[in-house]
């Protein structure tokens, strides 16, 4: 079957690997619709915790292809989408409900090979089936918004809480949407595109700022108490540094943003005691796949307008090279 193969950082080619047939509890899907991540960005430059060579992808949907030994519930034929985690369900943190920090965390296209391919072999009890109002386009939109529900989930928002975030791409346009639903009062939104803004107050944003104009508009007089939340979308150092200055007195600060492994940033640790901060991470998905699915399936988080442009499996070796265009949001691969 043909691929995507990241061999080194920043040397992916498309080549021919064989075909990945279902083991004991397993299904093969054929792959339709693949995102393509800011984590998959970090893996094609060396940045993240994957081996090479690998095949990447990690949010997908498609139709099954075929069922291994001891699987029931599924057929060749159905429509599907699939959570990538590869919890080991024996450590202490699979067994006390924080599989995302398995002693043993793998996951589709971040530590075996993934999606950007003809075929993917996923376990089972990972699928889930797609109804057939939901396009292989939304189908390939859960696995991030598992993330997200993820993220929000470590926030644990008032309503009423005053939030600002960084970074209004489409992992930012679906916090957008959910800290908007979730009761956020304000939400104000940093991003260094106009249009990225725009569509940001459609959806629940109630002020738009160009990354150039921050110091001004978040300023003292403006804002003297902060933020009750600050959430990074961009994974970028000095942001992160950036965004710290805005969390207010007992405020929350969420990195949701995926950084390169050996970044770091400062931090005052008297603000940090002093202003009683809660610092938060939030690591891909925790048993947050099925919600997801139900937010998107009913509508309660619109991601079609999140995708940015639709390119061929061998495009996509073109794309990674390049620098990430600052206007797109989700890009993703049709095969």
């Amino acid at each position: 079957m043909k691929a995507l193969v990241i061999e080194a950082p920043r040397q992916a080619v498309i080549k021919e690997v064989a075909y990945p047939a279902p083991q004991r509890g397993e299904v093969t899907i054929q792959v339709k619709q693949v995102g393509i991540c800011g984590t998959d960005f970090h893996i094609y430059e060396g940045e993240f915790i994957s081996p090479y060579p690998i095949i990447p992808g990690h949010e997908f949907s498609g139709i099954i292809h075929e069922v291994g030994e001891g699987v029931c519930g599924f057929q060749p034929g159905d429509r599907v989408s699939a959570d990538p985690s590869l919890f080991c369900g024996a450590c202490s943190f699979c067994l006390t409900q924080r599989g995302n920090q398995c002693e043993n965390w793998g996951a589709l296209g971040n530590t075996v090979n993934g999606s950007m391919a003809e075929f993917v072999s996923v376990p089972a009890g990972n699928v889930i089936k797609l109804p057939d109002s939901m396009s292989f386009e939304e189908g390939a939109f859960i696995e991030p918004m598992a993330c997200v529900v993820h993220g929000m989930n470590r926030l644990q928002l008032q309503v009423g809480n005053r939030v600002l975030l960084f970074g209004a791409g489409a992992m930012g346009q679906q916090l957008i949407q959910s800290l908007a639903r979730a009761g956020a009062s304000e939400l104000v939104v940093v991003d260094v595109a106009q249009e990225k803004l725009d569509l940001a107050l459609q959806y629940g944003a109630t002020k738009g700022i160009l990354s150039r104009n921050v110091d001004t508009e978040l300023s003292k007089d403006n804002y003297p108490h902060g933020f009750d939340a600050v959430v990074d979308v961009t994974g970028i150092p000095a942001v992160i540094e950036q965004a710290l200055d805005y969390v207010g007195p007992a405020g929350k600060y969420l990195q949701f943003g995926v950084t390169p492994e050996h970044a770091s940033i400062r931090v005052n640790p008297f603000k940090l005691y002093n202003k009683d901060w809660t610092l938060l991470g939030s690591m891909a998905i925790n048993h947050t796949f099925i919600p997801a699915f139900h937010w998107i399936k009913e509508g309660r988080i619109d991601v079609k307008p999140l995708i940015s442009q639709t390119i061929s499996l061998e495009e996509t070796v073109a794309f990674l090279e390049q620098p990430k265009a600052s206007h797109l949001m989700k890009v993703q691969i049709k095969l």
